[in-house]
C-alpha cells in the first residue's frame, strides 16, 4: 500500500517514518511513503502556497493550485485499476476509527492525505478531489502532519508482514491494558510489587479469561 502526503512542512515528519516498526515497514517495501511540498508546485520565486482569506480574518489559507499540483502528480501516473483514497483533516471530519483503519487496508491501495496548516486549506480543493474530511479526535491541532502519521500508522500495521507476525496485532488475539515482564517480584521505595499468578501459572484459558476481564475494565 503507498501512503502520499502533501505537506508543507515535511521535515516534521521524516524522524518518525524513518524509526522502529514504520522505518522497517519502507525498508522492506511492505508499504510505501511519498511526501510532497505544495511550495515545490509554486510559481513565484518565493515558494508561497498560502495567501490572505477572501472576506478578511486573521491568518493565512493554503492556496489551491499548488496543492492540485502536488496531488495532480501523485495520481496522475497512477493506473486506473488504482483504488485511491483522498482525505483532508478537519476537526469537523469523520472520526478516524480502529475499524475504519481496518477498511481501508482492505479497499485501497493508495491514501492521499492532505495535512493543513494556518487557517486550514481552500475549500475548493475537497470539492474538486471529492476529498473526505477526516478528524483525529476532538481537539485542535496546529497542522495535519500529526493526523496523516496518526492514520499511516493505523492503517499500516494491519497489513500483512507490516509487525512481522499476524499474532501482534492486538485486535486479533486477546490482549489486556496489563502486561508484565521480568523480574517476578518488583522492589520500589520498600514496597513490592509481584506480577499476577495467573500469569505465572501456565493455564492459556485462564490467562486468556483475565485478559479478556481487564481488557474490559
Amino acid at each position: 500500500m503507498k501512503f502520499n502526503i502533501i505537506s508543507v512542512v515535511p521535515e516534521a515528519m521524516e524522524s518518525y517514518l524513518n524509526s522502529s516498526i514504520i522505518g522497517r515497514a519502507v525498508g522492506t517495501k511492505k508499504i510505501k511513503v511519498k511526501i510532497l511540498n505544495p511550495r515545490d508546485f509554486t510559481a513565484d520565486k518565493h515558494r508561497k502556497a498560502d495567501e490572505r482569506p477572501y472576506g478578511g480574518g486573521p491568518g493565512m489559507v493554503l492556496k489551491a493550485e499548488p496543492i492540485l499540483k502536488a496531488v495532480q502528480k501523485l495520481t496522475g501516473r497512477t493506473g486506473k485499476t488504482k483504488k485511491i483514497k483522498t482525505i483532508i483533516f478537519s476537526p469537523g471530519g469523520k472520526l478516524f476509527t480502529n475499524e475504519l483503519a481496518a477498511k481501508w487496508a482492505k479497499t485501497y491501495d493508495e491514501l492521499v492525505m492532505i495535512s493543513g496548516r494556518y487557517e486550514g486549506i481552500d475549500a475548493r480543493v475537497k470539492k474538486i478531489l471529492k476529498a473526505e474530511e477526516i478528524s483525529v479526535g476532538p481537539y485542535v491541532l496546529t497542522g495535519g502532519e500529526l493526523p496523516a502519521l496518526i492514520v499511516l500508522d493505523t492503517v499500516a500495521r494491519k497489513l500483512p508482514g507490516v509487525l512481522g507476525s499476524d499474532e501482534s496485532v492486538e485486535e486479533r488475539r486477546v490482549a489486556s491494558g496489563e502486561v508484565y515482564t521480568r523480574p517476578e517480584v518488583l522492589e520500589y521505595e520498600k514496597k513490592k510489587y509481584r506480577v499476577p499468578k495467573v500469569l505465572l501459572s501456565g493455564h492459556h484459558k485462564n490467562i486468556d479469561g483475565w485478559r479478556g476481564e481487564r481488557k474490559s475494565l
